[in-house]
């Protein structure tokens, strides 16, 4: 035992640690989805297929054996947007996060003023549409790069005001279903479709725009804003997670932190 574990050194320690790592950031990623019951069906038959050669059950081994030989492939067909996940957040959170936390700092004072005039327009439209129960979803970030949704849309590109957002989400105006994005002081698109969270652990009592809200937030790094038409309630969405029933005082608290990424 004492000469097998002095062949251990720094890399096999390190080898043990990323692949934990790794094994983290999978089950974050699938957690209260049905995936996560796939994933661990996969492991058991991974252990079966290990145990049944080691004891040289031939027949049962090479079953299990052809089973795990085209994992690879029933992984990547399973877990498509478990993988789509996760290489969009490595790539947010790689090399270019650092770039665009120097960007950030070199125009953090103009991007604040600017974001604080969109904000004040956001809030008095969201409040006025809660009164009325007007259903409206309103995707917001702080960062200029592309996301596969804006193409599913109608590109506006138009300044941010609280009654265009409000005639936006009127119920006879053609643009009411779906969400806006806006960027900056510019309102860039509505009518989006967004990706639908499949988390389990949600409220099952949430509808179609919370749980949109949810899904694009769990793929981008964005804040949504939710006002539901059943009870003029405003909610927010950020990082996969929803908090409902909240004042506009509470939300522009967590607004703010989702600036400052401390949300």
């Amino acid at each position: 035992m004492g000469a097998y574990l002095d062949k251990i050194g720094f890399v096999d320690i390190l080898d043990v640690l990323l692949v934990s790592l790794l094994l983290y950031q999978l089950y974050r990623l699938i957690k209260g989805t049905p995936a996560l019951n796939i994933f661990l069906g996969i492991i058991l038959v991974y252990i079966l297929s290990r145990i049944t050669d080691a004891l040289n059950m031939r027949l049962l081994s090479g079953i299990l054996g052809q089973f795990t030989s085209v994992g690879v492939i029933a992984l990547m067909i399973v877990f498509q947007q478990e993988i789509r996940r996760f290489l969009l957040l490595l790539g947010k959170n790689g090399f270019g996060g650092f770039s665009d936390s120097f960007r950030r700092l070199m125009r953090r004072g103009a991007t604040d003023a600017a974001a604080s005039i969109r904000w004040a327009e956001i809030e008095k439209a969201v409040v006025r549409m809660a009164s009325t129960k007007t259903g409206a979803l309103i995707i917001i970030s702080d960062r200029q790069e592309e996301r596969s949704f804006e193409e599913t849309g109608v590109k506006l590109n138009a300044e941010v005001t609280s009654e265009l957002i409000e005639n936006i989400f009127f119920k006879n105006s053609p643009l009411h279903d779906g969400a806006v994005l806006i960027v900056g002081t510019k309102l860039k698109a509505a009518r989006l479709v967004l990706p639908l969270s499949d988390n389990q652990e949600l409220p099952s009592d949430i509808g179609m725009r919370h749980r949109a809200a949810c899904g694009v937030t769990e793929f981008f790094d964005v804040f949504a804003v939710i006002v539901s038409e059943q009870t003029g309630s405003i909610s927010f969405a950020y990082k996969g997670r929803i908090v409902r029933n909240v004042s506009s005082e509470l939300l522009r608290k967590r607004f703010k932190e989702f600036k400052e990424r401390k949300l």
